[in-house]
């Protein structure tokens, strides 16, 4: 009979990849030292297959990219689907708003700095290119791709795979960078040298649980496997979550197409931010979970294995899915765009948290280097070689901080079209309204880091790295 493969042969390329690179983690120190996720290297295995062999084979890579957009929903659901953090006593000091504030600087300070860059190669380059840099380094590999094949729609071909590419540099710089942030902080007395004792953990360098270690516990049952599974009901709950955003959505989408053609465009890019309206989705429904009293049958662990899962397949799926052939075609302004973004992160980042957190700044600056470069799992992954059980509160500070930033992010999301509309339109206007807004977002973050810094603010200038 005449059933599609293509799903099964997608997740087994997948699958082969991770697990390929989970192997390699175990045994090679280069990929251990820099803390390489196992899906990064997934992903750049797959890159020549995708791109050479599947072709040569007659295989066709294209739907590659639906399988990145559905994962990144997805594990926006499983997320919001989370019951909140409760309040930890001892958050006090603005550590919950500066890692707001810092999460949001990455987004002002790259989306400028892309823009600005943007203009050197108009009227050649597709005006929004620049927004790759925030999309793919502080939001990462799903919104990139999901944004970028809204602008293919708009005269940007190969916009996803572009996108994707910039995601990918943005892992690389994380990884790299973010280890070299730590050895040239022990360097220079930033931390102690006794918090890089988790550097000997076997298990976190080499990724796998030895035999003899016990074996954490990842999730809890909240039903009984008699009647349904439990892993089974969380995931039903999920992609519920996942249809009922679909239809929220396709009903927003006929009521904009009755204002026109304008209407109708707005509704593609919405769809191309999907993620968004998922998550507002599943806040709702966590709202009405908790409303009728059955929260209790959500594990907030499983939920997390659940997002973990998509995240990583997205990832390696995400490289895989990019094509060489338009990024060869600006290779140039992707090299030159990609390293001063790296540069300036490197930069700001620790400039930044030295002197806006009272407590914990070199833990607080590493979380917030790996979510502005890379994702969470890559900003936790750095977290845990100096704080390895998290003890500290810089872990439960970022979660705690999740919905704020999410929130403040909102608008910046909603006017990423600007730029592309600008091409559409034939005039810059809107490109410039999108300047605007992220120069705004740097005065809010601006204003808000003098709050906290206090008289720290401007002190020692010149200094990397502030010290008392």
């Amino acid at each position: 009979m005449d059933f599609s493969w293509k799903p099964v042969i997608d997740a087994g390329a997948i699958s082969i990849a991770l697990v390929v690179a989970t192997f390699l983690r175990a045994r090679l120190q280069f990929f251990q030292k820099y803390l390489i996720p196992n899906a990064l290297t997934a992903g750049f295995l797959l890159l020549p297959v995708y791109n050479y062999l599947f072709p040569f084979l007659g295989y066709d890579q294209n739907k590659l990219g639906e399988l990145v957009y559905h994962l990144l929903n997805i594990s926006f659901i499983s997320m919001s689907l989370r019951a909140s953090s409760p309040k930890i006593k001892g958050h006090k000091g603005g550590g919950v708003l500066g890692m707001s504030t810092g999460i949001l600087l990455g987004y002002a300070t790259q989306a400028l700095l892309g823009l600005a860059l943007t203009l050197f190669f108009l009227p050649k380059m597709f005006p929004a290119f620049g927004l790759f840099l925030p999309l793919g380094f502080a939001l990462g590999p799903g919104q990139a791709f999901a944004i970028g094949k809204g602008w293919e729609t708009m005269g940007f071909s190969g916009a996803s795979s572009i996108g994707l590419t910039f995601a990918a540099i943005g892992y690389l710089w994380a990884s790299f960078g973010g280890v070299y942030l730590i050895n040239h902080g022990l360097k220079k007395g930033w931390l102690k040298s006794e918090l890089l004792s988790s550097m000997q953990n076997r298990t976190m360098l080499t990724g796998i649980v030895a035999r003899e270690e016990e074996k954490p516990v990842g999730a809890r049952l909240t039903t009984d496997n008699e009647a349904i599974d439990s892993f089974s009901f969380h995931s039903a709950a999920v992609l519920l979550t996942y249809f009922l955003s679909f239809l929220l959505l396709s009903a927003i989408t006929m009521g904009l197409s009755l204002l026109g053609k304008a209407g109708r465009d707005l509704a593609v890019n919405l769809w191309g931010i999907n993620f968004i309206f998922s998550s507002i989705t599943a806040i709702i429904m966590r709202k009405i979970i908790e409303a009728i009293r059955v929260d209790h049958l959500l594990d907030n662990e499983t939920l997390s294995r659940i997002s973990g899962f998509s995240v990583d397949f997205m990832v390696a799926g995400s490289i895989a899915a990019i094509s060489l052939v338009f990024v060869t075609t600006f290779w140039f302004p992707i090299l030159l765009m990609s390293t001063l973004c790296g540069i300036m992160t490197t930069i700001i980042v620790p400039w930044f948290c030295s002197r806006m957190f009272r407590d914990y700044q070199f833990e607080r600056m590493l979380m917030i280097y790996g979510v502005s470069t890379g994702t969470l799992s890559t900003g936790l992954a750095l977290l845990r070689v100096i704080d390895p059980e998290f003890k500290t509160k810089v872990a439960s500070d970022y979660m705690l901080s999740a919905g704020l930033t999410f929130l403040l992010a909102i608008p910046f999301i909603l006017a990423i079209n600007l730029p592309a509309q600008a091409a559409v339109q034939g005039t810059m206007v809107p490109f410039w309204i999108m300047m605007g807004i992220a120069f705004l977002y740097l005065v809010y973050v601006l204003v808000t880091y003098g709050i906290l810094a206090g008289r720290k603010t401007l002190a020692q200038p010149a200094s990397w790295w502030f010290t008392e």
